[in-house]
């Protein structure tokens, strides 16, 4: 079999955004460059290459944007992407521009449209970019440890807050289905007396009576309560905690306030404490 030479690549960012994306861009723009490969920038991820915004990439286009946040590329969700009709059209608009191989940085849901790819042809390399960490097959994604940092700097702060007026605070963390964010904020200050006294994981069922005597303990103890939750935890059930009587997790959101608002109000209501929820999922 003739070996195929890569004369052209696409590099497209999917799903949501992640610290270094920017970072793994400028690298792949600039080796492929040194090896005088041609590369080609999608924007706006799956959707932008069915809708075919792609545009030329050279060395300046990627000058000055490795201390950035997101993504110069931008992102987007893209349903189309998930039938096997925008899976063909997809991989038929590589071929129309030249793209002999396709480099996705994003998470899960952008290495199965990767994976959808490979299938039909396209030389696919995908770079883990999720502050989740829940990709197999590696140990690292980009995007993880300074999540890490972001919520260690944060639980400090209310720590602090939460001390001066003997509060309890519930700090809700990203995570999806998986708790490594939420477990690696922790561990990562074990050592040192800011760490949070509870945490609860999406891996774990969650029980309303227990977290309640849990809260109770520490604040007997200690006079104040710092807990972290991973979003996307639940109850024996499988009910994500804080959205009955909806099935819905975003619809129990925004009525609710998610789940560390759930638990605060459980909280003043069956203890009579001063307790607050912390919301970080949108701060990683």
């Amino acid at each position: 079999m003739a070996e195929r030479i890569i004369r052209t690549i696409g590099v497209l960012t999917s799903g949501g955004d992640a610290p270094g994306m920017n970072a793994a861009i400028r690298a792949v723009v600039r080796t492929a460059l040194g090896k005088g490969v041609k590369v080609r920038g999608i924007r706006k991820g799956y959707k932008g290459l069915l809708n075919e915004e792609i545009i030329d990439l050279d060395a300046g286009d990627v000058s000055d944007i490795i201390q950035r946040g997101g993504t110069i590329l931008q992102t987007a969700r893209c349903k189309e992407m998930i039938t096997e009709e925008g899976q063909q059209k997809a991989a038929a608009i590589c071929k129309k521009y030249g793209i002999d191989g396709l480099v996705v940085i994003g998470g899960d849901g952008s290495f199965r449209g990767a994976q959808k790819l490979a299938y039909l042809g396209v030389n696919t390399i995908g770079v883990p970019g999720t502050i989740d960490l829940d990709i197999d097959c590696t140990e690292y994604t980009i995007g993880f440890d300074t999540a890490v940092n972001t919520a260690m700097e944060a639980i400090d702060k209310v720590r602090d807050t939460s001390t001066s007026h003997s509060r309890c605070s519930i700090i809700e963390v990203m995570g999806r289905s998986v708790g490594w964010l939420a477990a690696a904020s922790m561990l990562a200050k074990r050592s040192e007396k800011g760490a949070p006294h509870l945490i609860y994981l999406p891996e774990h069922d969650f029980n309303e009576a227990e977290f309640v005597e849990d809260v109770k303990k520490v604040y007997e103890e200690n006079g104040f309560v710092v807990a972290v939750i991973g979003e996307g935890f639940h109850d024996s059930e499988g009910n994500p905690v804080g959205s009955n009587p909806f099935a819905d997790v975003k619809q129990a959101s925004k009525i609710y306030g998610g789940a560390s608002t759930y638990l605060a109000s459980l909280i003043s209501e069956k203890l009579n404490l001063k307790a607050r929820a912390q919301d970080l999922t949108m701060a990683q």
